[in-house]
């Protein structure tokens, strides 16, 4: 039986473009719980399932605002790892 060397995590750091948009996508979905559209209310509204499915909506809504804005999180971190 062979074992290969298995190389510790640290090894390989992410890259910093794709750990800006992660954190870029992670802070619109934090600001999008607090000011973003808000659950439908009255006799149409979602009832317990729009309340349940609500998180996954955002996700998706943060991550389309992510594709097309620009927060300049991606020259921060370069900054910081010069």
């Amino acid at each position: 039986m062979r074992l290969d060397a298995i190389a510790p995590l640290s090894a390989t750091p992410p890259k910093t473009e794709a750990m800006a948009d992660q954190l870029e996508r992670a802070f619109l979905e934090e600001m999008l719980k607090y000011c973003g559209p808000g659950a439908m209310e009255g006799e149409f509204s979602g009832g317990a399932g729009e309340d349940q499915f609500a998180s996954f909506l955002t996700q998706q809504h943060a991550a389309q605002l992510s594709r097309r804005l620009d927060l300049g999180f991606g020259r921060m971190l370069a900054g910081a790892a010069a």
